[in-house]
C-alpha cells in the first residue's frame, strides 16, 4: 500500500485554508511565518481556519529559535529579578536565550506583542501575573509555541498550564503569628484586588481572625497596589486611626517598606509599638532594621518550574499530573514581630 507523503497532505492542507479563505497559498504562508504584511482582517480569517483544521506546524522543534519568551505585566521591583533569576537558571542549562518584556502594567500583553512572539518563534512563554486573550492564544497554539503563566492574575483556565504559590495559606500563616503573640487588632494591606494572590493572601488572613476568634473590622483593612508608596499611605491611615493596630500584615514586601516609613514618620518602633509581617521574603526583608519577618514566596524556584514546564510542553511531554503547580509558601519569623506592648 503507498503511504501518502506528509509534504503533499501538508501542501493539500494549505491549498484548502487558502481556498476557503479567498487568499493566495503564500498568504497562508505568510500568517503561518508570522509575517507583518498581512491585513489584520485577512490573518484573523487565517488563523481561525488553521485551528479548525487543526493545522500544526510541521517539525515544530527544529524551526524554533533557542529563546524564551518572559513577560512581565510591569518591571519595576526585587521580585522581578527572583523571577528572572529562575528562568535564566533553566534556560542557561538548556542553552537558551531569554527575551524580556513588559505590557506596562497591563494583564495582557498588546496585540502586536504575540505577533513579535510568532515571528521570533521561542521554544515557549513564561507570562508573569498575567494572561492571554483568546486571539492571542489562538496564535500561540497554530504555532505550536506553548505559554506557561506565573502567578496569573485571574483565572487561567483549565488549558493554560500555570505556577503559582499557597497564597491563601501564607496569609493565613502571616495573621495565625500575630494573633498567636497576642494581638487583637490586626491591620491588613492587600495588594489590587483584580490579582487572584491578593484575594487568596487576604482570604488566609480573614480566616486567621475567625479561627482565633477575632472579627473582621474593615476599618483595619487598605488595598494597596504592591508597591512601596502604597504601604506608605494604608500605613498613614492604619497608623492615625484613634484605635489604630497594634500588628499589620502587609500584602507584600515593598509595601511592609512603606508601613516601615510610615511608622518611623509617627514615632512608632517596630515591634514595640507595632509588629509587621510582609509576604515574598525578598533579600531587602534581610537588610532592614529591624529584620522583617515575611511570608517566603519560593520565586526564583517558581520561575524555575515555569520554565522547565514551558520547555517539557513544547517537546510533547505534557506530565501527567495536572499543569496548575502550586509550590508552598512558609513563614520566616525575625525581629519585627513581637507581643503586643502593655
Amino acid at each position: 500500500m503507498t503511504r501518502p507523503n506528509p509534504a503533499v497532505a501538508q501542501s493539500a492542507t494549505l491549498a484548502e485554508i487558502a481556498r476557503e479563505a479567498g487568499v493566495s497559498a503564500p498568504t497562508v504562508s505568510k500568517v503561518l511565518n508570522g509575517r507583518a504584511d498581512v491585513a489584520p482582517s485577512t490573518r484573523t480569517r487565517v488563523e481561525e481556519l488553521l485551528r479548525n483544521h487543526g493545522y500544526r506546524r510541521r517539525r515544530a522543534e527544529a524551526s524554533r529559535s533557542p529563546l524564551i519568551d518572559l513577560v512581565f505585566h510591569e518591571l519595576e521591583s526585587a521580585w522581578a529579578m527572583e523571577v528572572i533569576r529562575g528562568v535564566e537558571n533553566v534556560a542557561r542549562d538548556e542553552g537558551l536565550s531569554v527575551v524580556l518584556s513588559e505590557s506596562a502594567g497591563r494583564l495582557t500583553p498588546g496585540r502586536t506583542w504575540a505577533d513579535q512572539v510568532a515571528a521570533r518563534r521561542p521554544h515557549g512563554v513564561v507570562l508573569v501575573l498575567s494572561g492571554l486573550d483568546e486571539s492571542q492564544r489562538a496564535l500561540l497554539t497554530s504555532r505550536s509555541i506553548p505559554f506557561v503563566v506565573v502567578d496569573p492574575a485571574g483565572d487561567p483556565g483549565d488549558d493554560a498550564p500555570s505556577v503559582g504559590a499557597t497564597n491563601w495559606q501564607g496569609g493565613l500563616a502571616a495573621t495565625r503569628h500575630l494573633a498567636d503573640l497576642g494581638h487583637r487588632r490586626i491591620g491588613v494591606i492587600s495588594g489590587p484586588s483584580r490579582m487572584m494572590c491578593s484575594r487568596a493572601r487576604l482570604d488566609g488572613y480573614r480566616a486567621a481572625l475567625d479561627t482565633a476568634g477575632l472579627p473582621v473590622d474593615p476599618a483595619l483593612v487598605r488595598t494597596g497596589d504592591f508597591h512601596h508608596d502604597s504601604g506608605y499611605r494604608a500605613g498613614l491611615e492604619l497608623l492615625k486611626l484613634p484605635d489604630r493596630p497594634t500588628a499589620v500584615f502587609a500584602g507584600n514586601d515593598l509595601q511592609a517598606l512603606g508601613l516601615y516609613e510610615a511608622a518611623r514618620e509617627l514615632g512608632l518602633r517596630v515591634p514595640e509599638d507595632l509588629s509587621i509581617v510582609g509576604f515574598d521574603d525578598l533579600p531587602v526583608a534581610r537588610w532592614v532594621g529591624p529584620p522583617l519577618t515575611t511570608v517566603r514566596q519560593p520565586l526564583t524556584e517558581m520561575a524555575e518550574a515555569a520554565a522547565r514546564l514551558v520547555l517539557d510542553l513544547g517537546r510533547s511531554e505534557r506530565p501527567s499530573t495536572a499543569t496548575r503547580v502550586e509550590l508552598a509558601t512558609s513563614l520566616v519569623v525575625r525581629s519585627s514581630t513581637a507581643p503586643p506592648s502593655a
